[in-house]
């Protein structure tokens, strides 16, 4: 197994990589002096596949565990599943020193954190990540939410989880487009801070699509690696950890405009990376070539890269004058300047982002 350790003082936790180890979770979870009661929060694709392991891994350490499913798809990680979680902490009798254990992709572990970080005013959690964006991004960093009509994310808090603990073998059983879209966040570390790792995606493609375990594992790594960094650097996002929104602006407006429903979320920011690229050569930033790499990176994973021509521009526009990284309506993009370096760029004229996004 891989150990990184994500440094946050008395926060600080490790991430946990390996292969064919969900059944040795609850002996690992017995160190962390918990009360008995737990609960794991899944879905039932992944709960049908994991659940049974997971569970009585965590049974057989010990724990008076309770099962709470909700349904799968980011349209329900929203304040009514949330509340459907709440209730039934509150009827088993959680207490302060419980543990959520969120088994399964990003949707579940940013709800399932926030849960933790309101329920009695803050708990232990565990991440237990089954796609590929879970594994590389999600689970690590402490970003918990759940999303509002009006936008992704709008409602959340910085809690960190107290063990991030990846299986790879689990991406065996992940759809090939919850592959793909996993495949846009792995692209991001390596356009914001890693040239070697983005040349690693190039030559290893056919391996990584085919579950190579080598190939697999030093992705992952890698992306854990860079994100613990900036995390360490950075944990609430007062400057560095921007970078790790390269994408995500245009994404974010991309998902929000289209109810949730039409693409996943890697694939939203796989056309985000796409129009920021462009962007930034647009503004004299990347040279024409390091845009055209990107461009071609994404669409060899067989991610999109265009804006729809039927989303609407301009809902677009007022959806990112809400985004979180916006300040008194001033957008921040997250633009690259070469593959492996990236710069936060303010103020960028409503007109060209327009002639971009229609473009």
């Amino acid at each position: 197994m891989e150990k990184i350790r994500v440094e946050l003082g008395e926060r600080s936790y490790n991430i946990i990589i390996g292969s064919g180890v969900l059944d040795d979770i609850g002996g690992n979870l017995k160190s962390f002096g918990l009360s008995p009661k737990a609960a794991i929060v899944s879905n039932p694709t992944v709960f049908s596949l994991y659940g049974k392991r997971v569970s009585e891994s965590i049974r057989k350490a010990g724990f008076d565990l309770i099962e709470v499913i909700i349904p799968d798809g980011e349209e329900y990680k929203d304040l009514v599943w949330l509340q459907h979680i709440y209730n039934d902490l509150l009827a088993h009798k959680l207490d302060r020193a419980s543990a959520l254990i969120a088994l399964g992709g990003g949707v579940i572990g940013d709800i399932t954190g926030f849960a933790a970080s309101t329920y009695m005013r803050g708990i232990s959690y565990i991440q237990v990540p089954t796609t590929l964006l879970a594994q590389v991004d999600s689970s690590v960093g402490g970003k918990t939410g759940v999303n509002h009509k009006l936008g992704k994310n709008m409602i959340g808090t910085f809690w960190q989880p107290r063990l991030v603990w990846i299986d790879v073998e689990t991406l065996k059983t992940l759809p090939k487009r919850q592959l793909l879209a996993g495949m846009a966040e792995v692209i991001k570390y390596g356009v914001i801070y890693d040239a070697d790792l983005f040349r690693f995606l190039k030559a290893k493609k056919d391996e990584i699509l085919a579950l190579d375990y080598g190939a697999l594992s030093h992705i992952i790594k890698r992306s854990c690696e860079i994100k613990a960094d900036v995390v360490s650097q950075d944990e609430r996002e007062a400057g560095l950890r921007a970078i790790l929104n390269y994408g995500h602006t245009i994404g974010h407006a991309i998902e929000t405009a289209t109810g949730y429903t039409r693409f996943l979320h890697g694939e939203a920011v796989a056309i985000g990376m796409n129009m920021e690229a462009k962007l930034a050569y647009k503004i004299g930033l990347l040279d024409k070539k390091q845009a055209a790499e990107i461009r071609t990176l994404i669409d060899s994973y067989g991610l999109p890269f265009k804006v729809p021509a039927d989303i609407d521009v301009n809902y677009m526009l007022s959806s990112m004058q809400l985004d979180k990284k916006a300040v008194a309506g001033e957008l921040k993009f997250i633009l690259p300047e070469k593959i492996g370096k990236v710069r936060i760029q303010k103020v960028i004229a409503g007109k060209i982002l327009k002639e971009l996004l229609a473009g």
